[in-house]
């Protein structure tokens, strides 16, 4: 009968982490910075996004 609700809460939190992954690649941390928040958000998905969305870096606005 479709997708279960795990199921697409789970696909929602892969689209918000490569968002943040996104945006953290194109932000003005430090390459050492960069690695650090990919791998936190990678590590601890749910609690790595939330954690980026509130102190992580932005993208540099051109």
């Amino acid at each position: 009968m479709g997708i279960e609700v795990g199921g697409l809460l789970g696909l929602l939190l892969l689209i918000a982490n490569i968002w943040a992954i996104v945006n953290v690649v194109g932000s003005g941390a430090s390459t050492g910075g960069k690695v650090l928040w990919i791998l936190f958000i990678l590590i601890m998905p749910l609690l790595g996004f939330i954690v980026w969305l509130i102190l992580g870096p932005r993208s540099v606005k051109a």
